[in-house]
């Protein structure tokens, strides 16, 4: 147990994080999940059993001090760090022409901000472990929507994960971007309701991210776009 390898998620208490911290810890790893409700993280351990792999550690992802804090106690807890998985993100569901501002702040930090600051403390600990870098993205992230401030947010990640690529693949770190369509999560909560169409599972993008995180020493997987058959865009 003590070699297994291990991984960081942040946003892992629900959704694609948790499906994936679900996954990996059934592989054998040992996980750090971060989020910002302590009860979501309580009761995602307690529904897994308290499992001894898995660490859990309340923060904002937006904030550098607690991304800083969770890979200092990963390394504490686990001695080591493998892979991380910037996962954690909003969306304010409105457009820059006609929505609310106040909540755009937020939705920025988290979903830019958010994955620039698990790189820059994670990184020194990846270049020992030769890890790598997995970052969530979206469709939204290729494809233009009109007004759509949380796809360009998401536009910023897809060229995070290439500007990072290029600075970390002499370091032995790989990069992958998954960009999923739509999934049902509690992404569309605030929305009432789910889009029309076929909706991927939670499950079936954590596949795709455990796939990447599980290629061999010296494959890069860098960009990962996927969508249930049926969405258009």
């Amino acid at each position: 147990m003590t070699d297994s390898r291990v991984a960081l998620i942040t946003g892992g208490g629900s959704g694609i994080g948790a499906a994936v911290a679900r996954q990996l810890l059934e592989a054998g790893w040992r996980v750090t999940v971060t989020g910002r409700g302590e009860e979501r993280l309580r009761g995602f351990a307690e529904e897994l059993g308290n499992p001894e792999g898995l660490l859990t550690v309340v923060g904002n992802t937006a904030e550098y001090d607690d991304i800083r804090s969770a890979v200092d106690r990963t390394l504490k807890e686990f001695g080591r760090l493998d892979t991380v998985v910037a996962n954690a993100g909003s969306a304010t569901h409105d457009s820059v022409a006609e929505g609310d501002p106040a909540g755009w702040t937020d939705m920025v930090l988290t979903n830019v901000l958010g994955p620039a600051f698990l790189i820059r403390a994670s990184v020194e600990a990846l270049k020992e472990s030769r890890g790598r870098i997995v970052l969530v993205g979206s469709v939204a992230g290729f494809v233009p929507t009109p007004g759509n401030l949380y796809g360009a947010t998401k536009w910023a990640v897809t060229g995070l994960a290439e500007n990072t690529r290029r600075q970390v693949t002499e370091w032995g770190i790989g990069v992958t971007l998954v960009a999923p369509g739509r999934v049902e999560t509690p992404f569309w909560d605030d929305l009432g309701s789910l889009p029309p169409g076929h909706l991927l599972t939670a499950d079936q993008i954590a596949d795709s991210v455990v796939w990447a995180m599980r290629q061999p020493e010296g494959v890069d997987v860098n960009t990962v776009v996927v969508r249930p058959i049926g969405q258009p865009n």
